[in-house]
């Protein structure tokens, strides 16, 4: 038995006997890298930060010691875990993955965001969920009712998915003051941060849990990447093409590479820059009779989903789409991805070529499709980063004072009354704000 059998059985041997049970039924008999990392980690109530590929399996690196020690806890009155995700689809997708083991372990999960119904919102205030799926804004709402404020008081875990994305904007900032006010209710809350690959783990892990340190997992991505770059040349058939399309011949060469990609995989991915780049090639290779569906953020909720189905259930052989993709929105197996222009950004590729191959132990494929000789050079030097592993920093958004003034007013509406001094604390505890001088708060 080698080391790395070894460690995965002591992994999974943290977890709870029924979770145990469970990832059995599941036909889980050994961790993913990740697992195998965090999980000794994770149970021993430790805050970390789990950095890791696209399809690694990070949700369950986090999920399964929660639920162990939902499992090992008993029943409470209030929330135990918040599970919080940037985007309502992630919720909907998370909620979808984990009610099974809900079911299995007799664990309630529910979510939670703007277009939960009343009387759900209701319902979770009288009985509340041990696991709730929410987004960063909720999460701080449900500090205003008296009756969610006190199921609160229950949690001893949040785990923020995505957290990369969230450390670079205001969101993220106001999450870190929302973190610290549900630590002035629950008391010490382990916390657990899901990644993408970033350049400075430690930094987003600092971001996450403040001075109080962080157990950083993170397992490197680019040599799980098999990825070539492309400027498509003007063959004599895209001068006719472009005269049908109505458009250049160097575009109708690009519809032409993009539709070949499609034909020889089975399911694929095509990320573009900007959403009207989605709707002008979008346009173009459906007129060109590929079978492509597009997805991007200013669709009405109804129309993503449709796509989103119709691409998970083989209707569609490829989905062009902007980075509403690049979350892990669960669109079924994905085995190729096409970057349409360069990524601009090493993080970004990683993170779009990590899509595909989410089979244990199995390459990343992709293609990127450059526009012209300056865009070609720029996405060569990208993917040579992305082999060696140099990856731009996230980026942490320092809290602004238009920031402040808006978790102040949330954190008197959550405690009704506060000193001046009660609430300097608590915003500066939150790692975005530790420089904030009082005279400016």
């Amino acid at each position: 038995m080698n080391d790395s059998s070894v460690i995965g059985m002591d992994a999974f041997s943290r977890l709870h006997p029924e979770v145990r049970e469970a990832l059995s039924q599941r036909g889980f008999s050994t961790p993913t890298e990740p697992q195998r990392e965090a999980i000794p980690a994770l149970a021993d109530g430790d805050d970390a930060l789990v950095v890791a590929p696209t399809g690694s399996g990070k949700t369950e690196t986090a999920m399964l010691p929660v639920l162990s020690a939902i499992q090992g806890r008993g029943g409470r009155f209030g929330v135990q875990a918040l599970y919080v995700t940037p985007l309502r689809a992630l919720n909907r997708d998370m909620r979808e993955r984990l009610e099974w083991w809900g079911e299995t372990l007799d664990i309630d999960v529910d979510v939670r965001h703007g277009d939960t119904t009343d009387y759900q919102r209701q319902q979770q205030a009288e009985n509340p969920p041990d696991v709730l799926v929410t987004t960063p804004e909720t999460m701080q709402a449900m500090f205003t009712g008296e009756k969610l404020r006190r199921a609160l008081a229950d949690v001893e875990h949040v785990v923020v998915d995505e957290v990369h994305e969230l450390a670079e904007s205001k969101r993220g900032a106001q999450l870190t003051v929302g973190l610290e006010h549900l630590r002035e209710h629950a008391g010490p809350v382990q916390r657990v941060g899901l990644s993408a690959t970033v350049g400075d783990p430690a930094e987003v892990g600092r971001f996450l849990t403040g001075d109080r340190g962080c157990h950083v997992v993170e397992i490197a991505a680019g040599s799980d990447i098999d990825v070539e770059v492309r400027e498509p040349e003007v063959q004599p058939g895209d001068h006719e093409t472009a005269s049908e399309l109505m458009t250049e011949a160097t575009v109708a060469s690009h519809v032409r590479a993009i539709d070949e990609l499609v034909a020889d995989n089975e399911s694929t991915l095509v990320f573009v820059n900007t959403r009207q780049t989605a709707e002008g090639l979008g346009s173009r290779l459906k007129a060109y009779g590929t079978d492509v569906g597009i997805h991007h953020g200013s669709l009405s909720k109804s129309a993503r989903i449709e796509v989103e189905d119709r691409f998970k259930s083989g209707d569609l052989d490829a989905l062009l789409c902007t980075s509403s993709m690049e979350l892990g929105i669960d669109v079924g197996r994905i085995d190729h991805v096409v970057q349409y222009a360069s990524p601009r950004e090493v993080r970004r590729l990683l993170q779009r070529i990590g899509r595909a191959g989410h089979r244990r132990a199995e390459t990343s494929s992709g293609t990127v499709l450059t526009t012209h000789p300056d865009d070609t050079l720029e996405a060569l030097s990208i993917v040579d980063r992305a082999e060696r592993g140099e990856v731009e920093p996230a980026g942490i958004h320092h809290g602004s004072l238009d920031t402040v003034a808006n978790q102040v007013i949330g954190l008197l509406m959550g405690f009704g009354e506060l000193s001046a001094a009660r609430a300097y604390e608590i915003v500066t505890r939150a790692y975005p704000f530790r420089d904030l001088e009082e005279t400016e708060f």
